[in-house]
């Protein structure tokens, strides 16, 4: 059940989202966070580069297997602005991470970027649990997700700064 301590981390996801846009990122932000409370890892997207794998979610899986037990992983829990995408969802499955709590849905992304005009991303929006059957999924968050959206409308206005 999310609580003021799930607001304070995905509110820090946006402020990771906002980062990613002003350096002219799609603006998405996670951070991950251990058993006992302890932020591990925050990252944005950093696909302006040309990569389309830099995923902060991706990051913190690679991360998180480089630096965690299977144990620790398992017990942490990743806030991010936005649901995973299958690439993502896909690798938090394979290292054991634990719990997802995210501000926006794939579903609220895909009506946004329709109400935008803006073409559907290359990779099917699917649902974190379609990925990753049984995995403890939250979200989204209304209070939060309603910036997420302006993050993204700005995004594709060409608005970074």
């Amino acid at each position: 059940m999310s609580d003021e301590t799930d607001l304070k981390h995905l509110a820090r996801c946006v402020e990771l989202a906002a980062k990613a846009l002003e350096s002219g990122n799609p603006p998405f932000g996670s951070v991950l966070v251990d058993g006992t409370g302890a932020v591990k890892f925050e990252g944005h997207n950093l696909t302006a580069d040309g990569d389309a794998t830099q995923h902060p979610e991706l990051a913190i899986a690679r991360w998180a297997a480089a630096n965690m037990t299977p144990e620790e992983r398992v017990a942490s829990t990743v806030y991010t602005s936005g649901e995973h995408c299958p690439m993502c969802a896909a690798a938090h499955g394979w290292v054991g991470l634990g719990r997802i709590v995210f501000a926006s849905s794939s579903e609220q992304l895909s009506v946004w970027l329709d109400e935008m005009h803006v073409s559907p991303p290359p990779v099917a929006t699917l649902p974190i649990n379609t990925v990753v059957p049984g995995l403890p999924v939250e979200g989204p968050f209304p209070v939060l997700a309603e910036a997420v959206r302006k993050l993204h409308e700005r995004y594709q206005h060409g608005a970074s700064k």
